[in-house]
């Protein structure tokens, strides 16, 4: 492995050599330059060169955490306090007392709304994919307090987190006392939760551009060098994606605080555009994150609980059945696992057994089970290939400052 590393770098410094040559006063060549070494980079992946996307990835570590350590010890004043703090909580934690049940209580919301947060994270950086995990999680989840709420006439079942299912209250409910707004505040903590993590996901991307604009160095993010000749060939944009991108940046840039809230308001894939915006033009922290966490943990998540709280309403939810069912040939055969999914969940929310349960709650369960696997898979293979190719453009930035220097 060590030595197929080597090589590998060799090559790398090899091209290097090759392209530099006195092509540092001419800029088409240093574009064209960095155009082959991004090529290059992006070929070490683990499907094609697995030894050396392996090596580069734990390398990339090592040195990453070297970085850590030497930052955390330049901060060891705050480090030793957060692990003073830290000490005191855990022994609060252990120790018996009147303040047990207060402890718990707090224990049991934190770890809910930092799954929620996480997620909304995650959900930022799309697992790899570009998938968001309100499709895997948040969604789901609402529809199926949705469903609940609608099947018990109630959403007096357990505060969040919930158990491993959800169960109708002893007591029974009124027909027709479940409204939208009963069911948006039964799911608001998660909501805003993930909401507010997806507002923290952003921020990566205002901090990298406002870091390159404060110290006048050439940023490595290939987002930020395309922002940069968006900025430079504004006026001659035709297409359709480019002028997009410059109605978000100028309404960024102009309105300022209501631009971002309005970006941030609605699905937006083009965000990320808002964000390195912001901090090119060292639009204020406050500003940016404030308005992102109001539009995207207020705003836009109410509108998404909507959409999603009315589409499993259970009238909703039986028409949509209904019309699958419709569909000529294949409807039946559709129509059926919706059926008895549908039927499996109204048995287990009135503590019916679950033995000999329908086979469609199996069917569905197990596609979501193996879909989850397999985004949560290529997001790890995709952090590894990241990894190994950030290492590979260290190699090739130190070539950069090597013939700088002569």
């Amino acid at each position: 492995m060590a030595e197929n590393g080597k090589n590998c770098e060799q090559r790398l410094t090899g091209m290097n050599k090759e392209q530099h040559n006195g092509n540092f006063t001419d800029p088409s060549s240093l574009n064209e330059k960095k155009r082959r070494d991004r090529e290059e980079r992006q070929n070490i992946v683990l499907w094609r060169q697995p030894l050396i996307t392996l090596q580069y990835f734990f390398l990339e570590i090592l040195i990453n955490l070297k970085e850590w350590t030497i930052k955390l010890w330049h901060r060891r004043n705050i480090v030793v306090s957060f692990l003073v703090l830290l000490a005191v909580l855990t022994a609060m934690y252990y120790i018996e007392g009147t303040h047990q049940q207060y402890v718990r209580y707090m224990e049991k919301k934190i770890f809910w709304c930092a799954y929620w947060v996480g997620l909304g994270i995650l959900s930022s950086v799309g697992l790899g994919t570009g998938l968001h995990t309100f499709l895997l999680y948040l969604g789901p989840h609402i529809a199926s307090v949705t469903l609940a709420a609608y099947e018990c006439n109630s959403v007096n079942f357990p505060e969040p987190p919930y158990p491993d299912q959800i169960i109708c209250p002893d007591e029974e409910g009124i027909e027709g006392s479940i409204s939208l707004w009963t069911i948006i505040s039964k799911v608001r903590l998660e909501a805003c939760m993930w909401g507010a993590g997806t507002a923290i996901g952003e921020l990566p991307p205002y901090f990298m551009a406002r870091a390159a604009r404060l110290s006048g160095a050439e940023p490595d993010d290939e987002e930020y060098q395309e922002f940069e000749e968006m900025l430079e060939h504004a006026e001659s944009a035709q297409d359709f994606a480019s002028r997009a991108k410059l109605a978000v940046q100028n309404m960024v840039q102009k309105v300022g605080f209501f631009g971002i809230l309005a970006c941030a308001s609605i699905p937006n894939p083009l965000f990320d555009l808002a964000g390195i915006t912001c901090g090119h033009f060292l639009v204020p922290f406050w500003t940016f994150f404030g308005a992102t966490l109001i539009g995207k943990a207020i705003v836009k998540m109410h509108i998404q609980k909507l959409f999603v709280i009315i589409t499993f309403s259970k009238h909703i939810v039986e028409q949509m059945v209904a019309l699958i069912g419709a569909v000529p040939s294949l409807g039946p055969s559709l129509q059926k696992p919706f059926q008895e999914y549908l039927e499996a969940q109204r048995q287990k929310l009135h503590h019916k057994s679950e033995e000999g349960m329908p086979q469609g709650e199996n069917w569905l369960s197990w596609m979501f089970e193996k879909l989850v696997i397999v985004m949560v898979c290529y997001f790890i293979l995709s952090i590894i290939n990241s990894m190994a190719q950030s290492y590979a453009k260290r190699i090739q930035q130190q070539m950069y400052s090597e013939e700088k220097t002569k």
